[in-house]
């Protein structure tokens, strides 16, 4: 990351037990819908409620990048800010979308959704950008 530029996290979302590759496979999803190269993503970032979700933190191994914990507040407060809505997640997290709420939260206060989250084999994906300079 260089000062100045705009920080990107990819938010992560899934079921129980998940594996890496899905993860992965989500994250690749989303870049690839905005047109983002993965030398780009800064960090990955979920809820409280995934902490201890290994298939997260493997693929934040995989790709060097770290994985952010969003508490449930931060969840919350983002959350007004998301695109999609999910009762259960809503339920959950406080949040209408765990992957955008946590994209969004990391990325910091005046961050923006690139667009909603991608779904690919029980893993959601969204990418925030902070409001920095892209």
């Amino acid at each position: 990351m260089v000062v100045g530029e705009a920080v990107i996290v990819a938010g992560i979302g899934s079921r129980k037990g998940v594996s890496k590759e899905q993860v992965l496979g989500a994250i690749n999803a989303a870049l690839g819908a905005h047109d983002l190269d993965l030398a780009r993503l800064d960090a990955l970032s979920t809820g409280k409620l995934k902490q201890h979700e290994e298939a997260i933190f493997q693929a934040g191994r995989q790709l060097r990048r770290a994985v952010i914990i969003i508490g449930d507040a931060e969840l919350a407060e983002a959350g007004r800010r998301t695109k999609s809505h999910s009762a259960l997640s809503l339920e959950k997290t406080g949040a209408p979308s765990l992957s955008e709420a946590a994209a969004l939260a990391a990325a910091g206060p005046d961050s923006r959704l690139l667009g909603p989250r991608v779904a690919l084999q029980s893993v959601t994906c969204a990418i925030a950008i902070s409001g920095d300079k892209a």
